[in-house]
């Protein structure tokens, strides 16, 4: 609410160094206490690769290839763009992007590695918090994993990491919402003439309104005892945010569509929300295909998401390329907005004069917070530990005090260099 958009930069880029490191050394240690990818294969308490209470293949996959088409729509639609200003120029988002796409490939083995192992080791681990967690004691694992393996003070570094992940994410969207409500409608229509003091004074309401929203909201999924952590986010993203995506993407390669369709599909969208969630459900489909004693807990999660993703292809996105009927050549101020939207999306960004002075002082700034974390995470190597538990925290904390030096090192070179061109 007070740094605004450079303080979510910031603070996500040191919770994204803290983590990696934690997470890295979680997985190597899963892989040397289970013996090497081998031995995790052999002994995975699995009778097939779709694990157990799955009994059709089809499913199974047909599950894999809409989830792909549902990040596909997640990640690149007009509303996500937005994570791309903060880079300073059209090459360098496109280096991000890149990065982002390495990252994701490599990500999921190390952030699983730990689950897996405990599966294999400590089959009891999915209940080792059943009295306080209840029916999402699962979604515990990899702190049982922490818990039994890692030295002691890793959870704690392990949570504040954790609870930092769940901030990014968090602090961008607020930052994102207060944005777009400011400057798409309180500007525009509730105060036309506002000064730039005003908008940021009612950015900072508008995210503290929205942050209470959330609150709301998480007290409302707590409540759900029985439904998992994995299984709300899937719903939430898949029957909430579907319906809000789908003109946003759709949008990007479908332009000559009229004003009201995005309002539209949205509508209908919740439609088929409502209809996957309380209609076509997935005893509904058992009973339709004759499927005896119906399906297990598990495909029925994994056939509701399904269903949304699909319903909300077919019919949402039908009903978007359908308002192309009434598409009418729009006229004056309007055709005029237009043209300058589309030809400010398709021109790049070149870095501006003086921007490596503002790049030169955040680096700067930056490294040194990421310097303090680092002393702070090395003072760890203190907790009364074996040795290899001491050396953990010695890997994390180098790691977090090699990024801190390099970032203050590329502000110091960068600076000499300017010198000496305008010498």
């Amino acid at each position: 609410m007070i740094g605004g958009s450079w303080g979510v930069v910031a603070s996500d880029f040191v919770q994204m160094v803290v983590i990696m490191a934690v997470t890295v050394v979680c997985a190597v240690a899963a892989l040397i206490k289970i013996g090497g990818p081998s031995n995790l294969i052999e002994q995975f308490p699995a009778d097939s690769v779709m694990g157990p209470n799955m009994n059709y293949p089809l499913l199974f996959v047909a599950w894999f290839i809409f989830m792909f088409v549902k990040q596909l729509q997640n990640i690149n639609n007009m509303q996500d763009s937005y994570r791309f200003l903060t880079a300073k120029d059209s090459t360098n988002a496109r280096k991000a992007a890149l990065l982002a796409f390495v990252l994701m490939l490599i990500g999921p083995a190390i952030w699983f590695m730990p689950p897996w192992v405990t599966a294999v080791l400590y089959p009891d681990a999915a209940l080792a918090h059943a009295d306080a967690l209840g029916g999402k004691a699962a979604d515990a694992v990899y702190l049982v994993f922490v818990e039994r393996v890692m030295p002691v003070g890793m959870v704690g570094l392990l949570m504040s990491a954790v609870f930092a992940a769940t901030m990014s994410s968090m602090d961008s969207g607020l930052n994102r919402n207060a944005g777009v409500f400011v400057r798409n409608f309180y500007s525009p229509i509730i105060n036309k003439n506002a000064s730039e003091k005003k908008l940021m004074r009612v950015s900072q309401g508008v995210t503290m309104v929205f942050g209470a929203l959330i609150i709301a909201v998480a007290l409302f999924i707590n409540s759900l005892r029985g439904l998992s952590l994995f299984d709300a986010m899937m719903y939430v993203s898949t029957l909430l945010q579907m319906p809000i995506l789908v003109p946003l993407f759709f949008g990007m390669f479908i332009k000559k569509t009229p004003d009201w369709a995005a309002w539209a599909t949205l509508a209908v969208g919740m439609v088929v929300s409502y209809m996957v969630s309380f209609v076509i459900t997935p005893d509904v489909i058992a009973n339709l295909l004759g499927i005896e004693g119906g399906f297990t807990s598990r495909e029925a999660s994994d056939l509701t998401v399904m269903n949304g993703i699909i319903g909300h292809l077919v019919f949402t996105g039908g009903f978007f390329c359908l308002t192309t009927k009434f598409y009418k050549e729009p006229q004056g101020e309007r055709k005029t907005e237009l043209n300058e939207f589309w030809t400010d999306v398709a021109t790049p960004v070149i870095e501006e004069e003086g921007q490596d002075a503002v790049d030169r002082q955040q680096r700067s700034m930056l490294g040194k917070l990421i310097l303090i974390f680092g002393v702070l995470v090395v003072c760890m190597v203190l907790i009364p530990n074996p040795f290899w538990g001491r050396m953990a925290f010695l890997f994390c904390g180098g790691v977090v005090l090699t990024v801190g030096a390099l970032l203050l090192k590329s502000a110091k070179e960068t600076k000499v260099l300017n010198l000496q061109t305008q010498s």
